[in-house]
C-alpha cells in the first residue's frame, strides 16, 4: 500500500469570509477587515477580535443536542464540500471514514450564557445541554450530521489541537483503520479565551503586529477548516508532519524556540527534504514579544532566513484550536493559487530578532513545480507541531 496522503477538498470559514474562493481573495489582499473593536468580551474594556460575518446555518432539530456556535462554523464547513465526502462515503463505505478535529473552545461560549442565566434567575436554560461544550462534542456533531461510522474524535492541546489532528488522521490511513479522513478543527469566541489572554497581558487592542518591533500582543478569533484526506491522488499532497514537546513552562515557550526547532526538523526529516525545499513558511507568529522571539531564532537556525515567510494572524485573528487547521489551509490555497499570503505588519525591524524574509503584497512561489509549504503551530505546555504540504511529488 503506497504511503502517500493528499488533500483534495477544502471547507473552511473564518473572519476572511466563507468558502476558499471568498477566504483566498481576501487573503492574498492583506485584509484586516474582519478583525474589530466590541464591547461584551471584556469586563471593562473593549477589545479587538476576529469575527466570522453573516448569518451560520443551525443545526437540524434532531440534533440540537449538539447546538453551539462551533459546531455552527463547522456544519458550515462541511456543506461547502459536501459532495465530495458524499462520494467518499459511497465509495468506501460509512464505517471506513474517520473523523479527527482539533478544538480548544467547543461550545464554552453556550456554557457561560447558561451559567449567566443561572445566576441571574436560579435555573440553567431549558434548551442548555452540557454536552454542548463538552471537547469532544465537535467530532460526535459531525459523525451524526454526515452519517459516519468511523472513528471519530477531537485533540485539545491548546493551539496545537488541529495542526496535530492531521498527524492522528494520517495514522488512521495509514494502518489501514480508515479510506478517508475528515480533518481539522473549529474554535468559536468565547470570554473564556478573550479574558484568559488578556488576564496573561498577552493581547492587544490594535490589529496585531506580528514579529515588528512595536508588536504587543494577539487578537483571538474564530473559524473553523475542514479538509479531507485521502490516499486518492490529487493535486495537493501532504508531505510531512514533526512533533516536539519542550515542557518549558506552562505558558511560556521555550525562550531560544528549542522545540519549535526540533518540530521543523521532525516535519523535514519525515518528509526525507531539506531546508532549502521549502517554498513557504506559515509562522505561527502571535505577535506576542516571546513568541515572535523564539519562533525568529528557531526559524533562523533551521533556513537562515532564507525562506518567505508570513504570519496570517492579523488577517483572521488566533483561531486557537483552529489555527493549525486554518493555517495549514492558507497553504493549501496558496498552492492552488500559486500566490503567497502577504505579511500584514508595520514594517517595523525588530533589531533583536533574526533577519527573515517577509512576503510582500503579490508574492509569488519561486518555482513552478515541486513547491513545498510548512505550516508552524506552538501551543502552551511546549507543545509544538510543523506539517509540511505541497504539490503532488
Amino acid at each position: 500500500m503506497s504511503d502517500r496522503f493528499f488533500l483534495p477538498a477544502l471547507g473552511i470559514v473564518n473572519a476572511l469570509g466563507s468558502g476558499a474562493v471568498e477566504v483566498a481573495e481576501r487573503l492574498f489582499a492583506g485584509d484586516t477587515s474582519g478583525l474589530v473593536v466590541e464591547d461584551g468580551w471584556l469586563p471593562d474594556r473593549v477589545a479587538r477580535v476576529g469575527m466570522v460575518r453573516g448569518e451560520l446555518p443551525d443545526l437540524p432539530d434532531t440534533l440540537a443536542l449538539f447546538s453551539c456556535r462551533t459546531n455552527r462554523l463547522l456544519m458550515q464547513t462541511a456543506d461547502q464540500i459536501k459532495a465530495e465526502i458524499e462520494a467518499v462515503i459511497e465509495r468506501c463505505g460509512r464505517h471506513r471514514v474517520g473523523i479527527v478535529l482539533g478544538t480548544s473552545t467547543s461550545g464554552i461560549a453556550e456554557g457561560e450564557v447558561a451559567v449567566a442565566a443561572r445566576r441571574g434567575g436560579g435555573e440553567l436554560p431549558s434548551a442548555y445541554r452540557y454536552t454542548q461544550q463538552e471537547l469532544g462534542t465537535p467530532a460526535a456533531f459531525l459523525s451524526a450530521y454526515l452519517g459516519i461510522t468511523g472513528p471519530a474524535y477531537v485533540v485539545s492541546t491548546a493551539c496545537t489541537s488541529s495542526a496535530k489532528a492531521f498527524v492522528s488522521a494520517r495514522n488512521l490511513l495509514r494502518h489501514g483503520l480508515c479510506d478517508a479522513v475528515l480533518v481539522g478543527g473549529a474554535d468559536s469566541l468565547c470570554k473564556l479565551t478573550v479574558n484568559g489572554f488578556a488576564a496573561l497581558e498577552s493581547t492587544s487592542i490594535g490589529i496585531c503586529n506580528p514579529m515588528s518591533r512595536n508588536r504587543n500582543g494577539i487578537n483571538i478569533g474564530e473559524g473553523a477548516a475542514l479538509f479531507l484526506m485521502t490516499r486518492d491522488y490529487a493535486d495537493i499532497e501532504f508531505i510531512g508532519a514533526g512533533e516536539s514537546s519542550d515542557a518549558h513552562h506552562m505558558s511560556a515557550p521555550h525562550p531560544e524556540g528549542v522545540g519549535a526547532e526540533t518540530a521543523m526538523r521532525a516535519a523535514l526529516a519525515d518528509a526525507r527534504l531539506d531546508p532549502a525545499d521549502v517554498d513557504y513558511l506559515n509562522m505561527h507568529a502571535t505577535a506576542t514579544v516571546k513568541n515572535d522571539e523564539m519562533e525568529a531564532k528557531a526559524m533562523h537556525r533551521v533556513f537562515g532566513g532564507d525562506v518567505p515567510a508570513s504570519g496570517t494572524k492579523p488577517m483572521t485573528g488566533h483561531l486557537l484550536g483552529a489555527a493549525g487547521a486554518t493555517e495549514l489551509a492558507f497553504c493549501w490555497l496558496a498552492l492552488q493559487a500559486d500566490r503567497l499570503p502577504p505579511h500584514v505588519w508595520d514594517g517595523e525591524v525588530d533589531p533583536g530578532l533574526p533577519s527573515f524574509m517577509p512576503v510582500g503584497q503579490g508574492g509569488t512561489f519561486r518555482r513552478q513545480s515541486r513547491r513545498l509549504c510548512m505550516s508552524n503551530s506552538f501551543a502552551f505546555g511546549g507543545s509544538n507541531a510543523t506539517l509540511l504540504i505541497g504539490d503532488r511529488r
